[in-house]
């Protein structure tokens, strides 16, 4: 928003909305099997303002590859603890991490390629605005 790119600030936000829904997935799943999610202190982000758009997205990137390597813990741990039925949950999140990453790398690609250029940050910008809502799949 500060840097008048509605595009990335609206792609933003609709991410923050998915992770909300992953979020609640966590919460079902765990609430349909009798027990009750503890959800903790959450620690303030530490991005800085102002960053550059390419800054945004390698931030978003490194945020994304610790939350994949979090969703791998959680399949060993389930695993060595023998709960089968955490597996299809869990395959979901990690083929979703694979979509999160390849998408902000692309997203990083591209913007590495404008290098700048106003006018491809301008195209770039509109084209994030278009961004839908993912469909979240089994296990709504």
């Amino acid at each position: 928003d500060e840097q008048d790119l509605p595009g990335i600030s609206a792609w933003f936000n609709t991410q923050a909305e998915e992770e909300t829904e992953h979020a609640l997935k966590f919460i079902k799943f765990l609430s349909d099997r009798g027990n009750h999610a503890n959800i903790g202190a959450i620690a303030e982000h530490d991005v800085k303002t102002g960053l550059t758009p390419v800054e945004m997205f390698e931030a978003a990137l490194a945020h994304e590859q610790k939350v994949s390597a979090s969703i791998r813990d959680l399949y060993r741990e389930s695993d060595a603890a023998g709960d089968l039925e955490s597996r299809p949950l869990l395959n979901w999140f990690v083929e979703e991490q694979i979509e999160e990453e390849a998408t902000v790398s692309k997203i990083l690609a591209h913007l590495k390629m404008i290098d700048g250029d106003g006018s491809g940050l301008l195209r770039l910008d509109r084209d994030l605005a278009s961004r839908q809502p993912a469909l979240d799949a089994p296990g709504e």
